[in-house]
């Protein structure tokens, strides 16, 4: 075979496998000096060099050599290649001024090229190579060949950068993301400063930092979830995951499989094998909801975690060990589930290590027109509608009124409000139906028609002086009427204008 086609046939060999060190997906360094060796030994390159820009700086670094010897002295040779995007070649560096420096150090009888690393336009790079002078190589076709390599080494390290930008960025959105459950979770706010929420504070203070169990007990809707959070946010667990398991939406049949995970094969679809939440909440927090809605197997299973900190997959036979935190919450009554049979109480007791009750919002009514507020803020921002406040009749319907369904009763009902609400302000007829019946709100009607029409129209006149300071006229522009007939009103309904000049 002639030689160009022995050489040619080597070449492809060659850049074959720099196309597989390259694409391995290893360490960039290692690669990179890979590449060097593949070219010592197919090349009988003497010296060869990588180098590597800073993307912020636009500075260069050595990132892999070859070959030993003073890197530096070419420095100036790579900084043109570099900045100008092409290629050096000299054929033979002891007649070229341009690497004086370079002859200095003992090199002169060798050929030099200086090839950019490049994807496009954009310049990551150069990679040098020093090979023997020799009169007949052809010069142009080892450029080309060098000029692939450069090629592939560019894109590898293009690629490389978009891999480490995206997971950079991925690991600042985790970090804002745990930031923000960590600020939405605090404790600290919690809204509420009753006698009875001030005692849960302090129980999530003294538990948090802990390792205990917690039971969290409360009725449907007074924030049990949010407790847990707030529990897992402040604990040294924070970091690792918080998984959330909703027990009652789980059917029996299904449940331990979700909690434990399963074994390839252990029932009909187990196609492969899949980790429980347990597994998934290794090193943080596992919060099972509604935990007195499970069966009495699971809650077996359940105590031998408790007690031993390991557990099986469903159709496994291996001991699995568990490092999670275990808060559970119920709005069902366990002592009376104990005695009916449904609920173990070997496991109650290992459940109600620390137990958090939850009061319902009905216990603690000074909260009431605090998470009103919070939540009008939160929906008018989120609604885009600024409404600014709730007017004292519809404050009286929200402390008349028993809520039932607590917080998240509350809540609902302020964020249809803000929906229905064209104005600025909350009024009573912008509350659901169920709080404006006697019935609802234990008002029952002790005023007429014509009684409650001057009650609620004495309740906006007061506002809208209290909006003007007292001034007549403006108020009368608010309320689109005359100034006249505010005067005639404010007489008829004995309002003192002075008080609110204030």
């Amino acid at each position: 075979m002639p030689a160009e086609l022995l050489k040619g046939a080597g070449r492809l060999s060659g850049l074959l496998e720099i196309n597989n060190v390259l694409t391995t997906g290893g360490k960039l360094r290692s690669s990179f000096e890979q590449v060097l060796e593949i070219l010592r030994n197919l090349e009988k390159i003497s010296r060869g060099a990588i180098f590597v820009t800073n993307p912020l700086t636009g500075k260069f670094r050595v990132v892999a050599s070859l070959g030993g010897g003073n890197v530096r002295t070419t420095e100036n040779v790579v900084e043109r290649v570099i900045d100008s995007g092409r290629p050096i070649v000299v054929p033979h560096t002891a007649q070229e001024p341009l690497l004086a420096r370079y002859k200095r150090a003992g090199s002169g009888n060798q050929s030099f090229f200086c090839v950019p690393l490049m994807t496009g336009r954009k310049t990551f790079g150069a990679i040098e190579i020093e090979v023997s002078f020799l009169s007949e190589r052809d010069y142009e076709e080892d450029l080309r060949f060098f000029e692939v390599i450069a090629s592939m080494v560019g894109q590898a390290l293009k690629v490389d950068r978009l891999v480490d930008s995206e997971r950079q960025s991925l690991r600042d959105e985790n970090l804002h993301l745990k930031e923000e459950l960590r600020e939405r979770y605090d404790f600290s706010q919690i809204i509420g400063t009753s006698g009875p929420i001030r005692s849960v504070y302090e129980q999530i203070t003294q538990v948090a930092r802990t390792n205990t169990t917690v039971l969290i007990r409360g009725e449907s809707g007074t924030g049990k979830e949010l407790i847990a959070h707030a529990i897992h946010y402040n604990s040294a667990r924070a970091r690792r995951p918080l998984i959330k398991v909703s027990c009652g939406a789980l059917p029996d049949t299904l449940i331990e499989s979700e909690l434990f995970g399963y074994e390839k094969g252990a029932f009909t679809g187990a196609d492969t094998r899949k980790k429980g939440r347990f597994e998934l909440a290794e090193g943080g927090t596992l919060f099972l909801d509604e935990i007195g809605e499970t069966n009495l197997a699971t809650q077996v299973k359940l105590l031998r975690v408790l007690q031993e900190r390991e557990f099986e997959r469903v159709g496994g036979i291996d001991s699995i060990k568990a490092n999670v935190r275990l808060v559970v919450a119920t709005n069902k009554d366990l002592e009376q589930a104990i005695l009916e049979g449904s609920f173990r109480a070997d496991l109650h007791y290992r459940l109600n290590v620390f137990t958090i009750f939850i009061p319902p919002l009905r216990e603690r009514r000074t909260d009431i027109m605090l998470l009103a507020d919070h939540f009008l803020e939160k929906y008018s921002s989120e609604h885009g509608k600024k409404i600014k406040r709730i007017s004292p009749p519809a404050i009286d319907m929200c402390m008349s009124y028993h809520w039932p369904g607590n917080v998240r009763e509350l809540e609902n009902t302020i964020e249809r409000a803000v929906l229905v609400c064209e104005g600025n302000v909350i009024h009573g007829h912008h509350l659901p139906p169920t709080l404006q019946t006697a019935e609802a709100t234990g008002t029952t009607p002790s005023l007429s028609l014509s009684e409650a029409v001057k009650s609620y129209e004495k309740d906006l006149i007061i506002d809208a002086l209290k909006i003007t300071r007292g001034n007549r006229a403006r108020a009368a522009t608010l309320l689109r009427s005359t100034e006249r007939i505010v005067r005639y009103k404010v007489k008829q309904y004995d309002i003192d204008c002075s008080r609110f000049r204030t």
